[in-house]
């Protein structure tokens, strides 16, 4: 029995590292998953098998459903929304190079609302919902029990018996508490409610580790809305020790809106499995509401370019003047700190603004261990005293992106993400100003007294920079 037991673990750990050496995607990741799969017997391997598997590079592609997302392009090329050439040659590189990296093309002639808290946010929403003439569609990473939830159930309610069709998606992960009575306490009013990437046994150990990040809402394909913010109640009163957790929501308006819903129709296609909603009743002629140059970029493992990563690189690459980032887990790894460091020796005035507290251990102590190398080059660090969940990065006071990604791992390479890129340095600037006072009320780091910080916080720091890439 010993003898079996023995050959057993052999067997896995042999397998385990045998994979790790031929798919690995970074040395780092590689090294810190070899480490956990020989320090922890049999829980290595198994969390190996969960999280660290690369499935891009084999069988999450041979899934049958996820090659008709890869297909989804070309088999609905001729319903494609109408898009501007000429916009793209005459707004730069970064819009040409998001084009290419994500596929969704920039469109001027938009009107931006910027939404700087929960209450405000989920007012303007839930009045949106209530002018719906045609159609509601909703996708959000968590859909959680509560004020918020309640609140969307009657609006539905009352918009399905004024015969307006209401779609929704919820992560099947994210939005583990939507399930049972909750669940068909929905259906049962008349909305289409599908899981995105749903636990079931076949497709468990495959689709664990790829979850569907995104915060969308469309309404009469007219009114969008995109940002970081989850159907939760957190964000509109204080349900534990974090307090209330603030954050960034955009409501738009005119012909962006469509490239949004593509996103949305893509997704529910997929978690429906029923005809793509590509009519001229789901995407309608927009026309001009705005002045905004707006450019959505979608990223997700069944893309051909981590086109998040790619975007915020290249945000940094071209600033001349300033970069300012949002984020609750910056764990951006080599390539982005670089960038980082190059930007601030070359003259860039960088401000990061973080939350001193965090919902997560590791994610804390990981975006602390880079804190050191960041501060030495120049960059300016804030921490606010409540936890923000804002994904923001300002380019030069003139370009902008609000959305889902973080600046982790798991948002460049796992999670499906959707970002807002705003060329308009009027909604910049309004962005911005929040940005500032924040840190205004902040508590600032410096550097020789944060290189001074105990044992026990940098023994802390190493212990999550190890983890770090499995994140």
């Amino acid at each position: 029995m010993r003898t079996m037991f023995l050959f057993f673990y052999l067997a896995i750990t042999v397998w385990a590292l045998v994979s790790i050496i031929f798919h690995g995607s970074r040395p780092s990741r590689s090294v810190s998953w070899a480490l956990t799969v020989l320090l922890f017997p049999f829980l290595g391997p198994l969390l190996y098998y969960l999280f660290g598997v690369n499935r891009r590079k084999f069988k999450f592609y041979k899934l049958k459903s996820n090659l008709k997302r890869k297909l989804y392009d070309e088999m609905y090329k001729a319903s494609r929304i109408h898009e501007n050439q000429d916009t793209l040659e005459t707004h730069g590189r970064l819009a040409k190079m998001l084009k290419n990296s994500s596929g969704s093309f920039p469109y001027v002639g938009n009107k931006v609302e910027v939404l700087h808290a929960g209450r405000e946010a989920f007012e303007r929403i839930f009045e949106a919902l209530e002018q719906a003439t045609k159609f509601i569609h909703v996708q959000y990473y968590i859909f959680e029990e509560g004020e918020l939830q309640n609140r969307f159930y009657e609006i539905f309610k009352k918009k399905i018996r004024d015969r307006v069709e209401i779609r929704m998606m919820y992560d099947s992960l994210g939005s583990m508490s939507f399930k049972g009575k909750l669940k068909k306490r929905f259906r049962k009013i008349g909305v289409e409610a599908y899981p995105m990437m749903p636990l079931r046994i076949g497709n468990f150990m495959y689709t664990l580790n790829y979850r569907n990040h995104r915060k969308i809402i469309v309404v009469d394909g007219k009114v969008g809305f995109i940002g970081g913010m989850n159907v939760s109640d957190k964000y509109i009163k204080s349900v534990s020790e974090l307090g209330v957790w603030e954050d960034i929501h955009l409501r738009l308006e005119g012909p962006v809106v469509s490239s949004l819903h593509k996103i949305f129709i893509k997704d529910y296609h997929f978690a429906s499995r029923k005809k793509a909603l590509l009519t001229p009743k789901y995407l309608p002629a927009l026309c001009e509401m705005g002045t905004s140059m707006v450019q959505i970029i979608a990223s997700g493992p069944d893309s051909n370019q981590p086109a998040i990563l790619h975007q915020y690189v290249a945000m940094i690459n071209l600033a001349k003047e300033s970069i300012s980032i949002a984020n609750p887990y910056f764990i951006p790894g080599p390539v982005v700190l670089n960038a980082l460091k190059i930007a601030a020796l070359g003259g860039t005035a960088i401000q990061l603004l973080f939350p001193k507290i965090s919902d997560s251990f590791l994610a804390k102590y990981s975006m602390y261990a880079n804190f050191e190398d960041l501060l030495s080059v120049g960059i300016k660090i804030y921490l606010r005293s409540d936890f923000s969940h804002s994904k923001l990065i300002i380019v030069d006071g003139k370009i902008a992106s609000v959305g889902s990604g973080n600046f982790d791992y798991r948002s460049f390479e796992h999670n499906f993400e959707s970002n807002a890129v705003i060329y308009d340095e009027r909604v910049t600037t309004n962005i911005s100003y929040e940005f500032d006072k924040e840190c205004k009320e902040a508590t600032q780091l410096v550097y020789e007294e944060f290189k001074n910080r105990s044992s026990i916080q940098k023994f802390k720091e190493g212990l999550a920079r190890f983890f770090s890439p499995l994140l």
